[in-house]
């Protein structure tokens, strides 16, 4: 019996499990200590009330004979899949029913989606990057390669920076996590041309567009020419609609892309039946919620709300002469570490000096090393304080 052994070749343990290690032992230390934690990207708002409503409704329905729901359609349920149609139209992007398929949220699909491609693809990931691009890919023993981000490129890279070849898969995250930056229509132009050219597929994670307020900046990668012919999107409501807690999203495969003679499509509905019961009937009414007039509306309050958090960051670091991306059309903003210190040093000298939590750089890539990412998404009075505290702290 072997097990997989790819396990060994990944940090034995998620990045924030680290992050709250260090934070517990501080704590544990210093019991009296004020710590305001800007680390980790959960939310602190309730649900929207229209959202609120319809799950309540739902679970009524749920609790009625003529009304109960068992398990659900594999791609959703249609008023879902009806409302993500109407909610892409609404910045331009038509998209076919059978293009949708209804998730448990953006972190599932992007791991599970290389289920239906060779293990011997070569995937290419931006560095800095979301960590669960990389180990999920490292657990299916595939080779991967970089496009590295740097503040030449105001970590927005493009095909030109790729090392170590050429890629069979390319994952994007626009606006960015952890960077905040977002892509251009010439940059993501520039990849989807690439991606066909090469035939490779693009995984694209849209999961912060809704922060996006500048409309010549493409809220999908199906705003791009070309992009239906090589492009997946995941898109989740863990941070539109503040559903960590709910966990739905949706993953969009046009139905004509394929590869290898194979329809992508089919092939992710044939995984999905067979590794995936779908989303729970009163969570996709939840969901259909969001996408009403009034949810988008409720919702739209609570990301202002965050952006506005981030804006009071923002205007800290730029007041100390700090150079960072982000924090206008995302929730994090990516700082450079002051006076050369490493991302783990900064780490601990923000936590031990002001009580102040971020995530190291150096966690999402060797791209990471020497920057900082803090996150919008605390209340306003402890965002408030916790660049106050900052702003002591870095004027000595």
């Amino acid at each position: 019996m072997k097990v997989n052994e790819n396990f060994s070749k990944m940090p034995q343990s998620y990045l924030f499990a680290e992050v709250a290690n260090r934070v517990k032992k501080y704590k544990e230390a210093h019991p009296d200590a004020s710590i305001i934690r800007l680390g980790i990207g959960d939310v602190t708002l309730p649900l929207a009330p229209a959202v609120v409503q319809a799950a309540k409704r739902a679970a009524d329905e749920m609790g009625a004979a003529e009304t109960f729901r068992g398990y659900p359609p594999y791609e959703g349920w249609e008023f879902l899949i009806e409302a993500i149609r109407g909610y892409y139209a609404s910045f331009g992007v038509m998209l076919n029913y059978g293009d949708i398929f209804v998730s448990d949220g953006a972190k599932s699909d992007a791991g599970d989606l290389p289920d239906i491609f060779s293990a011997d693809n070569t995937v290419l990931v931006p560095d800095p990057v979301y960590p669960v691009y990389v180990d999920s890919n490292i657990m299916g023993g595939r080779r991967i390669i970089y496009a590295r981000g740097c503040r030449e490129n105001n970590f927005l890279p493009t095909p030109a920076d790729i090392e170590g070849g050429e890629p069979d898969i390319i994952y994007i995250c626009s606006p960015n996590n952890p960077t905040g930056a977002v892509m251009t229509r010439e940059i993501l132009k520039e990849w989807v041309d690439y991606a066909n050219k090469l035939g490779a597929v693009i995984i694209f994670d849209a999961a912060y567009e809704a922060f996006i307020s500048d409309p010549s900046l493409p809220r999908s990668i199906f705003e791009i020419p070309g992009a239906r012919e090589c492009a997946i999107e995941i898109g989740s409501l863990s941070k539109t609609a503040g559903f960590t807690g709910m966990r739905c999203g949706y993953t969009v495969i046009p139905e004509e892309l394929e590869r290898g003679g194979y329809s992508l499509n089919k092939l992710w509905m044939r995984r999905q039946s067979t590794k995936f019961n779908g989303v729970s009937y009163v969570v996709q009414r939840a969901a259909e919620a969001v996408f009403s007039p009034e949810g988008l509306l409720q919702c739209k309050k609570n990301i202002d709300y965050y952006r506005g958090n981030a804006k009071i960051i923002a205007e800290t670091l730029d007041r100390l002469g700090i150079y960072y991306t982000g924090g206008k059309h995302s929730p994090y903003i990516w700082m450079q570490c002051p006076n050369g210190l490493g991302s783990w040093e900064f780490f601990d000298y923000l936590l031990e000096s002001a009580g102040v939590v971020g995530t190291p750089g150096a966690s999402f890539g060797s791209a990471g090393e020497g920057y900082f990412r803090l996150t919008a998404f605390g209340s306003r009075e402890d965002t408030a304080e916790a660049a106050r505290r900052m702003e002591k702290l870095l004027s000595r």
